[in-house]
């Protein structure tokens, strides 16, 4: 059964579907574009076409949900997705985000840098970039421990009753400060770390899910040793007749109703097998065994 081969339909369709902020319906499989740029996310890709041909394809496969950032560069994912779908189909959701930088390529550190005036810039300029007179999903990359949390929250409330952006997201957050955002302004996604070998998050996607914020798992296809012969998602996928990563998806998918997952990669051929894992449907039996596998596997940790 080798699902990435089926190119008749639009396979993010049967991934479910989310509305974000209560309003807006995405599918749940989304593509997430950090791995776009060049080498280590800076500077041009190497492949200039054939990262647009890969943001071409994901739209054509039914994703409706692109996640990115002003620091993908940086601006240079942002670029692309004007380049690539300008003019966007009317279904399409564009999620960036600011607040994290760097100043060169390499193993440079990434810096939260949430000073209001900062991200109110970034915002415009991902506007001009993206050719957007709204942004979506406005994401706070980090909260910026220099800066009062609630100045930084303040400014997204600001952005959204201006109209620069409609819905306002977190990343790697905790529970306490999405109910301190959640009192200035409306929280309608979050963005942690969160996959099968780190579930350092559970206790943020619990309470997403019990408020109907959508969570997106960034990392989602880190798998550590289940993928490796004899793991449990290594079986699971033998089993299925699939690719361990589609198993992984589909597990994440399966998780909660508020999951919206966003692997990504720069090459057509992975973009197919990724969102055909939407296909993918696991049993009870094999959930409950990832389950308490991925809950062995030592986690590690936020970042």
């Amino acid at each position: 059964m080798n699902l990435a081969v089926n190119q008749s339909f639009r396979p993010a369709l049967s991934s479910g579907t989310f509305a974000l902020g209560g309003d807006v319906l995405v599918h749940r499989l989304g593509f997430g574009t950090m791995q776009l740029p060049g080498p280590g996310v800076w500077g041009e890709p190497t492949n200039r076409a054939a990262a647009i041909e890969v943001l071409q394809t994901a739209v054509d496969l039914g994703v409706d949900l692109i996640d990115t950032a002003d620091s993908y560069g940086p601006y240079v994912s942002e670029d692309l997705i004007r380049e690539a779908l300008y003019p966007y189909p009317d279904s399409l959701v564009i999620a960036t985000k600011a607040g994290l930088v760097r100043t060169r390529a390499g193993d440079a550190p990434w810096i939260p840098l949430g000073r209001p005036e900062y991200l109110r810039q970034e915002c415009e300029m991902s506007l001009r970039r993206l050719k957007l007179d709204c942004i979506a999903l406005f994401q706070l990359h980090r909260i910026d421990p220099t800066v009062p949390a609630a100045d930084q929250f303040g400014l997204l409330r600001d952005l959204q009753k201006e109209g620069k952006v409609r819905f306002v997201g977190l990343s790697e957050v905790s529970v306490a400060e999405i109910g301190a955002a959640r009192r200035i302004v409306p929280i309608a996604t979050v963005q942690n770390r969160y996959n099968l070998s780190d579930r350092v998050s559970e206790e943020v996607l619990d309470y997403c899910t019990r408020e109907k914020i959508g969570f997106i798992p960034w990392f989602p296809l880190e798998t550590g040793n289940l993928a490796k012969p004899g793991g449990s998602l290594a079986k699971a996928a033998k089993r299925l007749g699939v690719a361990p990563a589609q198993v992984a998806i589909a597990w994440l998918l399966r998780r909660a109703p508020v999951m919206l997952p966003i692997p990504g990669t720069s090459k057509v051929a992975h973009l197919r097998e990724n969102v055909a894992a939407a296909l993918v449907e696991l049993d009870e039996a094999t959930a409950r065994e990832l389950d308490r596998a991925s809950l062995t596997t030592p986690a590690a940790g936020l970042r």
